[in-house]
């Protein structure tokens, strides 16, 4: 499949901080590449690079399969829409929209086809002589996409687009553009520090961490076959449990903490008896149980006391306290609704499946 972007070897730093650090990395073309990584880790940087706003101290963006080696930013073929969209208020939405096209000196005729249907294509037909305080925060999320998107460029890069919004609109705005980046098979590169955006958007995420790519893939491998204990521990929520292998037997790792508390998960790279481990279980990998005999024999089974009740309607949990070491864990509710009637200080039994929770060698500087 051919790429639409390729970075190679792509190095920039600021004074003794290294930004972004010997990075290569290929879009496919028409694909959704997500960047998701915590304020920082060069994101931002990155996307300013490929956008030609600063240039690489090393290696080179290749855009469409062209070297953007000395091409300025009005010269590549990318547009950027930003957080905080950069509409004009004294023009309408068709003048907006249309702004690039004049620029370019496309004739009127021109200009008024592609507008017209650019803004019927994200359903604004009926908004062009509409001023910008007059919409609402998901139309001038489309006025903007819009106005990128009439140019036909090759990359459409997003820098955290959503971020302004309120929760509800920003839920709704993820399925609009999803919906949106398939129907005009436009490259996105997409920024952001919100994994809900990154992993329900795209077909790809690079998980990035003090200027490198931890992991790159589906979100669907990055949550449930995390390379990394960062992306383990920053791709959804996880129990993180430290301690000491006790027992290897082939992809099946028997730990214990310091507290006596006795895990069995998933290797993830070598790992000896005696090594430091760091291990992650989901709260939706456990099964609750009134009593223990309800639970798999084959798996490990522990008793918990709740210590609280989190309600978020189809996220609700509990955090329990394993009886006998005193470790505290987060365990997702299922919704049967069977479980609806705990109380914190009552006892509940739970296990898991090992092959549902990973494990790592931690790394010696690792907290």
């Amino acid at each position: 499949m051919q790429a639409d972007l390729h970075a190679a070897r792509v190095t920039k730093g600021f004074g003794k901080h290294l930004a972004v650090a010997d990075l290569s990395f290929s879009v496919a073309r028409g694909s959704f590449f997500s960047i998701l990584g915590p304020s920082g880790c060069g994101k931002t940087t990155l996307l300013r690079m490929i956008a030609g706003f600063v240039a690489p101290d090393s290696g080179g963006i290749h855009i469409g399969g062209q070297s953007m080696q000395g091409v300025p930013p009005n010269r590549r073929p990318v547009n950027m829409v930003f957080q905080h969209l950069a509409l004009f208020p004294m023009m309408s939405v068709g003048e907006n929209v249309a702004y690039g096209l004049t620029r370019r000196g496309v004739p009127k005729t021109e200009i008024a086809r592609r507008v017209g249907e650019m803004l019927e294509r994200v359903s604004l037909s009926g908004a062009q002589t509409k001023r910008v305080d007059q919409l609402s925060g998901g139309q001038k999320q489309r006025v903007a996409i819009a106005r990128s998107l009439v140019l036909e460029p090759t990359l459409l890069l997003l820098d955290e687009p959503l971020g302004a919004l309120d929760l509800k609109l920003r839920e709704h705005m993820k399925i609009e553009l999803k919906q949106l980046q398939a129907a005009f098979g436009t490259t996105f590169v997409y920024i952001t520090h919100d994994q809900s955006e990154a992993l329900v958007l795209s077909d790809q995420v690079a998980v990035m961490n003090a200027g490198r790519f931890e992991q790159v893939g589906t979100p669907q491998q990055l949550y449930y076959q995390p390379r990394t204990p960062f992306v383990a521990g920053f791709v959804g929520a996880s129990n993180r449990i430290d301690g000491r292998a006790t027992a290897v037997q082939g992809e099946e790792v028997s730990l214990s903490n310091e507290r006596g508390l006795v895990l069995h998960a998933r290797a993830v790279g070598a790992i000896a008896v005696g090594d430091a481990l760091q291990a992650f279980v989901r709260p939706e990998a456990a099964t609750l149980a009134r009593e223990a005999e309800a639970l798999s024999a084959d798996q490990p089974r522990y008793v918990g006391q709740v210590q609280s009740l989190l309600f978020d309607g189809a996220n609700s949990a509990l955090l329990l306290q394993e009886e006998r070491s005193r470790t505290e864990f987060r365990i997702a509710l299922p919704q049967t609704g069977h479980f609806s009637d705990l109380q914190v200080g009552q006892r509940v039994h739970f296990g898991f499946d090992p092959k549902q929770a990973v494990c790592f060698a931690a790394a010696p500087h690792a907290d």
